[in-house]
Protein backbone atom coordinates (compact mmCIF):
# COMPACT_ATOMS: atom_id res chain seq x y z
CA UNK A 1 0.00 0.00 0.00
CA UNK A 2 1.16 3.26 -0.60
CA UNK A 3 1.84 5.65 1.48
CA UNK A 4 -0.29 8.58 2.42
CA UNK A 5 -0.03 11.53 0.46
CA UNK A 6 2.44 14.59 2.44
CA UNK A 7 -0.64 16.66 2.88
CA UNK A 8 -3.54 14.89 4.12
CA UNK A 9 -1.19 13.22 6.50
CA UNK A 10 -0.23 16.76 8.11
CA UNK A 11 -3.51 17.78 8.51
CA UNK A 12 -4.69 14.42 9.75
CA UNK A 13 -1.60 14.51 12.17
CA UNK A 14 -1.73 18.67 13.15
CA UNK A 15 -4.61 20.23 11.52
CA UNK A 16 -8.59 20.67 12.81
CA UNK A 17 -10.83 17.86 12.85
CA UNK A 18 -12.96 17.54 10.21
CA UNK A 19 -15.65 19.30 11.96
CA UNK A 20 -13.80 22.16 12.43
CA UNK A 21 -12.36 21.93 8.83
CA UNK A 22 -15.92 22.49 7.47
CA UNK A 23 -16.46 25.36 9.58
CA UNK A 24 -13.32 26.66 9.11
CA UNK A 25 -13.66 26.23 4.91
CA UNK A 26 -17.42 27.73 5.32
CA UNK A 27 -16.19 31.05 6.59
CA UNK A 28 -13.36 31.53 4.06
CA UNK A 29 -16.21 31.35 1.35
CA UNK A 30 -18.69 33.12 3.22
CA UNK A 31 -16.20 36.26 2.90
CA UNK A 32 -17.85 36.29 -0.62
CA UNK A 33 -21.47 35.82 0.70
CA UNK A 34 -21.16 38.40 3.11
CA UNK A 35 -19.57 40.70 0.87
CA UNK A 36 -22.58 40.15 -1.28
CA UNK A 37 -25.31 40.21 1.13
CA UNK A 38 -24.62 42.44 3.48
CA UNK A 39 -24.79 45.35 1.15
CA UNK A 40 -28.59 44.41 -0.10
CA UNK A 41 -30.28 46.59 2.23
CA UNK A 42 -28.27 49.17 1.34
CA UNK A 43 -29.20 49.59 -1.99
CA UNK A 44 -31.56 52.54 -1.21
CA UNK A 45 -29.21 54.36 0.68
CA UNK A 46 -26.51 54.39 -1.76
CA UNK A 47 -28.81 55.41 -4.75
CA UNK A 48 -29.85 58.16 -2.58
CA UNK A 49 -26.20 59.30 -1.61
CA UNK A 50 -24.56 58.37 -5.04
CA UNK A 51 -26.55 58.28 -8.10
CA UNK A 52 -29.93 59.74 -7.06
CA UNK A 53 -30.75 60.22 -11.07
CA UNK A 54 -30.58 56.73 -11.70
CA UNK A 55 -31.22 54.53 -8.45
CA UNK A 56 -30.84 51.30 -10.66
CA UNK A 57 -27.47 51.65 -10.90
CA UNK A 58 -27.01 50.80 -7.16
CA UNK A 59 -27.39 46.95 -7.54
CA UNK A 60 -23.91 47.37 -9.68
CA UNK A 61 -22.42 47.19 -6.30
CA UNK A 62 -22.65 43.85 -6.30
CA UNK A 63 -22.18 42.84 -9.92
CA UNK A 64 -18.71 44.81 -9.64
CA UNK A 65 -17.75 43.16 -6.93
CA UNK A 66 -18.82 39.73 -8.44
CA UNK A 67 -16.72 40.92 -11.58
CA UNK A 68 -13.55 41.27 -9.84
CA UNK A 69 -14.00 38.17 -7.82
CA UNK A 70 -14.12 36.28 -11.39
CA UNK A 71 -10.57 37.91 -12.66
CA UNK A 72 -8.80 37.63 -9.30
CA UNK A 73 -10.07 33.68 -9.49
CA UNK A 74 -7.48 33.81 -12.52
CA UNK A 75 -4.25 34.41 -10.58
CA UNK A 76 -4.96 33.08 -7.03
CA UNK A 77 -4.95 29.27 -7.96
CA UNK A 78 -1.64 29.67 -9.89
CA UNK A 79 0.13 31.55 -7.35
CA UNK A 80 -1.01 29.12 -4.46
CA UNK A 81 0.64 26.50 -7.05
CA UNK A 82 3.73 28.37 -6.62
CA UNK A 83 4.01 29.88 -3.44
CA UNK A 84 1.11 27.53 -1.17
CA UNK A 85 -2.28 27.90 -0.06
CA UNK A 86 -2.18 30.18 3.23
CA UNK A 87 0.46 32.90 1.68
CA UNK A 88 -2.17 33.35 -1.21
CA UNK A 89 -5.05 33.60 0.93
CA UNK A 90 -3.22 35.94 3.58
CA UNK A 91 -2.42 38.35 0.81
CA UNK A 92 -6.02 38.57 -0.60
CA UNK A 93 -7.60 38.68 2.58
CA UNK A 94 -5.15 41.88 2.94
CA UNK A 95 -5.92 43.67 -0.06
CA UNK A 96 -9.29 42.73 0.43
CA UNK A 97 -9.32 44.81 3.75
CA UNK A 98 -7.26 47.84 2.03
CA UNK A 99 -10.63 47.59 -0.85
CA UNK A 100 -13.23 47.80 1.88
CA UNK A 101 -11.36 50.66 3.64
CA UNK A 102 -11.26 52.91 0.36
CA UNK A 103 -15.08 52.00 -0.28
CA UNK A 104 -15.86 53.39 2.98
CA UNK A 105 -14.64 56.09 2.21
CA UNK A 106 -16.24 56.50 -1.40
CA UNK A 107 -17.26 59.88 -2.48
CA UNK A 108 -19.00 59.01 -5.81
CA UNK A 109 -20.49 55.65 -7.08
CA UNK A 110 -18.10 55.53 -9.76
CA UNK A 111 -14.98 55.04 -7.19
CA UNK A 112 -17.64 52.85 -4.92
CA UNK A 113 -16.92 50.37 -8.01
CA UNK A 114 -13.93 50.71 -8.46
CA UNK A 115 -13.12 49.90 -4.87
CA UNK A 116 -15.37 46.61 -4.99
CA UNK A 117 -14.15 45.82 -8.22
CA UNK A 118 -10.69 45.67 -5.99
CA UNK A 119 -12.61 44.13 -3.41
CA UNK A 120 -13.35 41.62 -5.26
CA UNK A 121 -10.19 40.85 -6.36
CA UNK A 122 -8.74 40.09 -2.78
CA UNK A 123 -11.94 37.90 -2.14
CA UNK A 124 -11.11 35.69 -4.90
CA UNK A 125 -8.52 34.41 -2.84
CA UNK A 126 -10.19 32.82 -0.06
CA UNK A 127 -12.54 31.67 -2.37
CA UNK A 128 -10.63 29.87 -5.01
CA UNK A 129 -7.79 28.62 -2.61
CA UNK A 130 -9.68 27.59 0.28
CA UNK A 131 -11.48 24.84 -2.90
CA UNK A 132 -7.98 24.14 -3.88
CA UNK A 133 -7.37 23.41 -0.13
CA UNK A 134 -10.31 21.02 0.07
CA UNK A 135 -9.25 19.52 -3.22
CA UNK A 136 -5.58 18.60 -1.91
CA UNK A 137 -7.09 17.13 1.06
CA UNK A 138 -10.09 15.20 -0.86
CA UNK A 139 -11.29 13.81 -4.40
CA UNK A 140 -14.40 12.83 -6.15
CA UNK A 141 -17.51 12.47 -4.49
CA UNK A 142 -16.07 12.51 -1.48
CA UNK A 143 -15.11 15.96 -1.66
CA UNK A 144 -18.21 16.70 -2.94
CA UNK A 145 -19.99 15.57 0.59
CA UNK A 146 -17.51 17.93 2.20
CA UNK A 147 -17.81 20.92 0.04
CA UNK A 148 -21.97 19.80 0.63
CA UNK A 149 -21.75 19.89 4.58
CA UNK A 150 -19.43 23.32 4.33
CA UNK A 151 -22.02 24.95 2.33
CA UNK A 152 -24.68 24.40 4.81
CA UNK A 153 -22.75 26.17 7.41
CA UNK A 154 -22.04 28.89 4.73
CA UNK A 155 -25.84 28.68 4.24
CA UNK A 156 -26.03 30.31 7.88
CA UNK A 157 -24.10 33.73 6.24
CA UNK A 158 -26.73 34.65 3.72
CA UNK A 159 -29.22 34.19 6.44
CA UNK A 160 -28.03 37.30 8.89
CA UNK A 161 -25.77 38.97 6.77
CA UNK A 162 -28.73 41.28 5.33
CA UNK A 163 -29.84 41.45 8.96
CA UNK A 164 -26.74 42.34 9.95
CA UNK A 165 -26.35 44.69 6.85
CA UNK A 166 -29.42 46.58 8.04
CA UNK A 167 -28.56 46.88 11.58
CA UNK A 168 -25.21 48.17 10.84
CA UNK A 169 -26.96 51.12 8.66
CA UNK A 170 -29.49 51.99 11.34
CA UNK A 171 -26.32 52.16 13.81
CA UNK A 172 -23.81 53.79 11.36
CA UNK A 173 -24.86 54.24 8.23
CA UNK A 174 -24.12 52.48 4.65
CA UNK A 175 -20.49 53.06 4.83
CA UNK A 176 -20.37 51.15 8.24
CA UNK A 177 -20.65 48.34 6.54
CA UNK A 178 -17.03 48.39 4.89
CA UNK A 179 -15.72 47.94 8.55
CA UNK A 180 -17.76 44.90 9.21
CA UNK A 181 -16.31 43.20 6.01
CA UNK A 182 -12.65 44.21 7.44
CA UNK A 183 -14.09 42.97 10.56
CA UNK A 184 -15.15 39.50 9.36
CA UNK A 185 -11.96 38.83 6.90
CA UNK A 186 -9.16 39.39 9.64
CA UNK A 187 -11.40 36.62 11.80
CA UNK A 188 -11.82 33.97 9.19
CA UNK A 189 -7.62 35.15 7.78
CA UNK A 190 -6.30 34.58 11.74
CA UNK A 191 -8.18 31.53 11.98
CA UNK A 192 -6.69 29.74 8.83
CA UNK A 193 -3.15 30.80 9.86
CA UNK A 194 -3.44 29.43 13.57
CA UNK A 195 -4.98 26.35 12.93
CA UNK A 196 -4.55 24.93 9.47
CA UNK A 197 -1.26 23.56 7.94
CA UNK A 198 0.03 24.22 4.53
CA UNK A 199 -1.65 21.50 1.92
CA UNK A 200 1.06 22.38 -0.92
CA UNK A 201 4.32 21.45 0.14
CA UNK A 202 7.30 22.80 -1.20
CA UNK A 203 8.48 19.86 -3.70
CA UNK A 204 4.96 19.48 -5.23
CA UNK A 205 4.66 23.53 -6.15
CA UNK A 206 4.68 24.61 -9.49
CA UNK A 207 6.75 27.86 -10.97
CA UNK A 208 4.53 30.92 -11.34
CA UNK A 209 5.47 31.18 -15.07
CA UNK A 210 3.83 31.67 -18.31
CA UNK A 211 4.69 29.16 -20.11
CA UNK A 212 3.27 27.10 -17.42
CA UNK A 213 0.39 28.66 -16.78
CA UNK A 214 -0.29 28.31 -20.66
CA UNK A 215 0.26 24.51 -20.01
CA UNK A 216 -2.40 24.35 -17.07
CA UNK A 217 -5.18 26.35 -18.98
CA UNK A 218 -4.38 24.20 -21.77
CA UNK A 219 -5.06 21.20 -19.97
CA UNK A 220 -8.05 22.16 -18.44
CA UNK A 221 -9.89 23.77 -21.90
CA UNK A 222 -9.30 20.60 -23.75
CA UNK A 223 -10.84 17.82 -21.28
CA UNK A 224 -14.93 17.96 -23.04
CA UNK A 225 -16.29 16.90 -19.37
CA UNK A 226 -14.36 19.88 -18.03
CA UNK A 227 -15.36 22.44 -20.13
CA UNK A 228 -19.10 21.22 -20.11
CA UNK A 229 -18.68 21.44 -16.12
CA UNK A 230 -17.38 25.01 -16.26
CA UNK A 231 -20.07 26.14 -18.78
CA UNK A 232 -23.06 24.50 -16.63
CA UNK A 233 -21.49 26.05 -13.68
CA UNK A 234 -21.81 29.72 -15.47
CA UNK A 235 -24.95 29.23 -16.34
CA UNK A 236 -25.98 28.31 -12.17
CA UNK A 237 -24.16 30.88 -11.30
CA UNK A 238 -26.04 33.36 -13.52
CA UNK A 239 -29.51 32.28 -11.94
CA UNK A 240 -28.28 33.17 -8.32
CA UNK A 241 -26.67 36.81 -9.58
CA UNK A 242 -29.64 37.63 -11.24
CA UNK A 243 -31.71 36.74 -8.40
CA UNK A 244 -29.19 38.64 -5.80
CA UNK A 245 -29.13 41.46 -7.85
CA UNK A 246 -32.81 41.99 -8.11
CA UNK A 247 -34.02 40.62 -4.95
CA UNK A 248 -34.46 44.06 -3.12
CA UNK A 249 -35.89 45.65 -6.01
CA UNK A 250 -38.37 43.32 -6.77
CA UNK A 251 -39.34 43.00 -2.48
CA UNK A 252 -39.61 46.70 -2.71
CA UNK A 253 -41.16 47.85 -5.76
CA UNK A 254 -42.88 44.88 -6.78
CA UNK A 255 -44.68 43.64 -3.85
CA UNK A 256 -43.98 46.63 -1.43
CA UNK A 257 -41.79 45.15 1.33
CA UNK A 258 -38.71 46.52 1.47
CA UNK A 259 -38.67 46.80 5.12
CA UNK A 260 -39.24 43.22 6.13
CA UNK A 261 -36.95 42.09 3.53
CA UNK A 262 -34.03 40.94 5.00
CA UNK A 263 -36.00 38.91 7.57
CA UNK A 264 -37.97 37.39 4.69
CA UNK A 265 -34.35 37.03 2.49
CA UNK A 266 -32.94 35.08 6.20
CA UNK A 267 -36.06 32.95 6.11
CA UNK A 268 -35.40 31.70 2.45
CA UNK A 269 -31.50 31.01 3.10
CA UNK A 270 -32.09 29.14 6.13
CA UNK A 271 -34.66 26.94 3.68
CA UNK A 272 -32.20 26.80 1.10
CA UNK A 273 -29.79 25.51 3.20
CA UNK A 274 -31.01 22.35 3.62
CA UNK A 275 -30.42 21.57 -0.47
CA UNK A 276 -27.04 21.54 0.88
CA UNK A 277 -27.37 18.92 3.61
CA UNK A 278 -29.93 16.78 1.10
CA UNK A 279 -27.13 16.94 -1.32
CA UNK A 280 -24.71 15.57 1.54
CA UNK A 281 -26.92 13.06 2.41
CA UNK A 282 -27.69 11.42 -1.50
CA UNK A 283 -24.92 12.93 -3.33
CA UNK A 284 -22.44 9.84 -3.09
CA UNK A 285 -25.70 7.68 -3.39
CA UNK A 286 -26.87 8.77 -6.72
CA UNK A 287 -24.15 10.99 -8.20
CA UNK A 288 -23.14 14.47 -8.88
CA UNK A 289 -24.34 14.87 -12.58
CA UNK A 290 -27.63 12.71 -11.79
CA UNK A 291 -28.09 15.07 -8.86
CA UNK A 292 -27.62 18.45 -10.54
CA UNK A 293 -29.46 17.43 -13.67
CA UNK A 294 -32.65 16.67 -12.11
CA UNK A 295 -32.61 19.52 -9.74
CA UNK A 296 -31.89 22.05 -12.82
CA UNK A 297 -35.11 19.86 -14.31
CA UNK A 298 -37.22 20.33 -11.94
CA UNK A 299 -36.43 24.50 -11.12
CA UNK A 300 -36.74 25.44 -15.21
CA UNK A 301 -40.52 23.85 -15.01
CA UNK A 302 -40.90 25.45 -11.37
CA UNK A 303 -39.84 28.98 -13.30
CA UNK A 304 -41.79 28.55 -16.70
CA UNK A 305 -44.96 27.96 -14.17
CA UNK A 306 -44.17 30.77 -11.96
CA UNK A 307 -43.83 33.35 -14.37
CA UNK A 308 -46.85 31.97 -16.62
CA UNK A 309 -48.81 32.64 -13.19
CA UNK A 310 -47.78 36.45 -12.78
CA UNK A 311 -48.32 37.25 -16.18
CA UNK A 312 -51.59 35.81 -16.13
CA UNK A 313 -52.36 38.28 -13.53
CA UNK A 314 -51.66 36.80 -10.01
CA UNK A 315 -50.59 39.59 -7.68
CA UNK A 316 -50.62 40.47 -3.94
CA UNK A 317 -50.54 38.06 -1.15
CA UNK A 318 -51.07 35.15 -3.72
CA UNK A 319 -48.38 36.86 -6.04
CA UNK A 320 -46.06 37.41 -3.52
CA UNK A 321 -46.41 33.68 -2.52
CA UNK A 322 -45.87 32.27 -5.90
CA UNK A 323 -42.48 34.81 -6.02
CA UNK A 324 -41.82 33.42 -2.99
CA UNK A 325 -41.49 30.31 -3.44
CA UNK A 326 -39.59 30.15 -7.09
CA UNK A 327 -36.82 32.88 -5.31
CA UNK A 328 -36.26 30.08 -2.35
CA UNK A 329 -36.66 27.06 -5.47
CA UNK A 330 -32.94 29.14 -6.81
CA UNK A 331 -31.20 28.75 -3.52
CA UNK A 332 -32.09 25.37 -3.01
CA UNK A 333 -31.09 24.23 -6.29
CA UNK A 334 -27.97 26.01 -5.59
CA UNK A 335 -27.09 23.66 -2.86
CA UNK A 336 -27.74 20.81 -5.36
CA UNK A 337 -25.66 22.09 -8.01
CA UNK A 338 -22.58 24.31 -7.76
CA UNK A 339 -21.26 22.29 -5.48
CA UNK A 340 -21.39 19.23 -8.01
CA UNK A 341 -20.60 21.33 -10.44
CA UNK A 342 -17.62 22.39 -9.15
CA UNK A 343 -16.44 18.52 -8.32
CA UNK A 344 -17.33 17.18 -11.69
CA UNK A 345 -15.07 19.97 -13.22
CA UNK A 346 -12.01 19.62 -10.61
CA UNK A 347 -12.21 15.64 -10.68
CA UNK A 348 -9.78 14.77 -13.39
CA UNK A 349 -7.53 18.16 -12.65
CA UNK A 350 -6.43 17.07 -8.83
CA UNK A 351 -2.67 17.23 -10.01
CA UNK A 352 -2.92 20.67 -10.91
CA UNK A 353 -5.73 21.84 -8.63
CA UNK A 354 -5.12 25.42 -7.53
CA UNK A 355 -4.68 26.07 -11.10
CA UNK A 356 -8.17 23.93 -12.03
CA UNK A 357 -9.18 26.36 -9.41
CA UNK A 358 -8.27 28.76 -11.34
CA UNK A 359 -9.91 28.63 -14.40
CA UNK A 360 -12.85 26.93 -13.41
CA UNK A 361 -14.13 29.55 -11.08
CA UNK A 362 -12.71 32.87 -13.61
CA UNK A 363 -14.59 31.49 -16.58
CA UNK A 364 -17.85 30.03 -14.31
CA UNK A 365 -17.64 34.20 -12.68
CA UNK A 366 -16.86 36.42 -15.46
CA UNK A 367 -19.53 34.61 -17.95
CA UNK A 368 -22.44 34.70 -15.15
CA UNK A 369 -21.81 38.36 -14.78
CA UNK A 370 -21.94 38.86 -18.07
CA UNK A 371 -25.38 37.13 -18.64
CA UNK A 372 -26.95 38.55 -15.18
CA UNK A 373 -25.97 42.17 -15.76
CA UNK A 374 -28.58 42.02 -19.21
CA UNK A 375 -31.11 40.17 -17.22
CA UNK A 376 -30.98 42.13 -13.87
CA UNK A 377 -31.54 45.02 -16.44
CA UNK A 378 -34.71 43.65 -17.65
CA UNK A 379 -36.55 44.03 -14.51
CA UNK A 380 -39.85 46.05 -15.38
CA UNK A 381 -41.47 46.26 -12.02
CA UNK A 382 -42.43 42.35 -12.19
CA UNK A 383 -40.06 39.44 -11.62
CA UNK A 384 -41.83 37.77 -14.84
CA UNK A 385 -38.95 38.76 -16.78
CA UNK A 386 -36.25 37.13 -14.65
CA UNK A 387 -38.20 34.28 -13.99
CA UNK A 388 -37.77 33.58 -17.82
CA UNK A 389 -34.34 34.39 -17.52
CA UNK A 390 -33.44 31.96 -15.27
CA UNK A 391 -35.73 29.18 -17.01
CA UNK A 392 -33.31 29.72 -20.12
CA UNK A 393 -30.37 29.40 -17.85
CA UNK A 394 -32.11 26.08 -16.24
CA UNK A 395 -32.86 24.46 -19.65
CA UNK A 396 -29.58 24.66 -20.81
CA UNK A 397 -27.21 23.91 -18.30
CA UNK A 398 -29.42 20.69 -17.63
CA UNK A 399 -28.46 20.45 -21.63
CA UNK A 400 -24.81 20.77 -20.59
CA UNK A 401 -24.69 18.17 -17.72
CA UNK A 402 -26.78 15.63 -19.83
CA UNK A 403 -24.15 15.93 -21.92
CA UNK A 404 -21.28 15.21 -19.63
CA UNK A 405 -22.38 11.58 -19.78
CA UNK A 406 -21.64 8.84 -16.75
Amino acid sequence: MSAEPAPRAQAAAHGPGTVEFIALVAMLFATVAFSIDAMLPAFPEIAAALTPEAPNRAQLVVTAFIFGMGLGTLFTGPLSDAFGRKPVIVAGAALYCLAALWAGVAGSLESLLAARVVQGLGAAAPRVVTLAIVRDLHAGRRMARVMSFAMMVFTLVPAVAPLMGAGIIALAGWRGIFAAFVAFSLVSTLWLALRQPETLPPEARRPFRAAVLVEGIAEVIRRRRVVLAILAQTLAFAMLFTNLASNQQVFDITFGRAASFPWWFAGIALIAGTGSFLNAQIVERLGMRRVAAVTLAVLSAISLAAALALWAGLSGDLGFAVYLFWNTAIFFSAGLTLGNLNALAMEPLGHIAGMAASIVGALATVGSVAIAVPLGLTFDGTPVPLMLGVAACALGALMLVRAIGD
